[in-house]
């Protein structure tokens, strides 16, 4: 199993619980295919470098996650249509 790092831009439009609901949707997409959630950090509400839809903030998390290789593709194939999430990159992490 390889290791990953998953960041997700959260809109700064929606309320808190759904924020969090939009996490929890991340972990269990991991999860379902057959990846491990080590670490979730919060990097709380940050401006954008640029607007996106119209809007110039943003909530950053960042995802640590262990997986297969095949896991990374579908996990972001599903976390396009996400509603609420503006921006993702899942990104593997080195060996070293």
């Amino acid at each position: 199993m390889s290791k990953y790092e998953l960041a997700v831009v959260v809109s700064a439009n929606i309320e808190d619980d759904k924020r969090a609901e939009v996490m929890n949707k991340v972990k269990a997409l991991i999860e379902r295919f057959g990846g491990q959630v080590t670490n979730v950090d919060e990097w709380g509400k940050k401006k954008l470098a640029y607007e996106i839809e119209k809007q110039s903030e943003g909530f950053y998390y960042f995802v640590s996650f262990e997986s297969e290789a095949t896991a990374p593709a579908e996990i972001e194939s599903r976390i396009r249509i996400f509603d609420g999430v503006i921006r993702y990159l899942c990104v593997k992490q080195d060996e070293a």
